[in-house]
């Protein structure tokens, strides 16, 4: 029995796939549509499914949070362009939500297996012929067009939009300064000095600098320094 093609991994740094799609704002050439932006890219089961439902009006109501960080969304549900119209008045109602970003309609899931995110081993997360639903994927996909971040959550798991944001400011502020940011880090949260920037430098630059270990330095990085402000 042949199996099915399955194109190479997508890992962080991958340049994300280019595809053409319908979407609820008109058709798109998905680099394009990334243009010189930061990407939010993430995908749904399936239209009037619960789980998705609130998480669409939850990203909808933090898009003007992204958008404040040049940051665009998309999302992606393996339906029709037709049926997401009427579930976005649904969305928009229940969230008390005003949801402007496009939804990709990637019925024959043209999209989802360039991406892969289909799900191996949940039986019931197929649709009426039996072909599997997209699983809750998120690519933050940078204007390099390089994918930066990706999560999996299977279908039964709602995601947590803050912490989408909180990537985003992540490595926007860390492209920015030369620093990367440790467990729960939030906008305003001492960061921490990139290993390559020698402890010379990193001084004058970081004249709060507080040497931890030779490994860990950190320093104060206000939130009006970063992404978030």
């Amino acid at each position: 029995m042949g199996s099915v093609e399955r194109p190479e991994p997508l890992r962080l740094g991958s340049v994300a796939p280019n595809f053409k799609a319908d979407t609820t704002k008109g058709p798109i050439d998905f680099h394009e549509f990334i243009g010189n932006n930061w990407v939010v890219l993430f995908s749904h089961p399936e239209d009037y499914t619960p789980v998705c439902t609130t998480e669409l009006g939850a990203f909808a109501k933090l898009e003007p949070e992204f958008a404040r960080r040049g940051v665009k969304l998309i999302g992606l549900s393996a339906n029709t362009i037709e049926s997401h119209g009427g579930w976005i008045k649904d969305i928009n109602e229940i969230a008390g939500s005003d949801l402007q970003f496009p939804i990709i309609g990637d019925k024959q899931r043209q999209v989802a297996l360039a991406y892969d995110m289909l799900d191996h081993q949940d039986a019931t997360n197929v649709d009426s012929k039996g072909i599997a639903f997209t699983i809750r994927s998120v690519f933050v996909i940078d204007p390099n067009k390089k994918i930066r971040t990706i999560l999996s959550y299977p279908a039964s798991t709602g995601r947590n939009s803050a912490e989408v944001l909180r990537i985003v400011d992540s490595l926007q502020t860390g492209d920015k300064w030369r620093v990367t940011t440790p467990i729960n880090w939030v906008p305003g949260d001492d960061v921490i000095v990139a290993p390559p920037v020698k402890t010379e430098e990193a001084q004058k630059l970081w004249p709060d600098l507080k040497i931890i270990k030779p490994y860990l330095r950190t320093t104060p990085l206000p939130k009006e320094k970063t992404s978030a402000a």
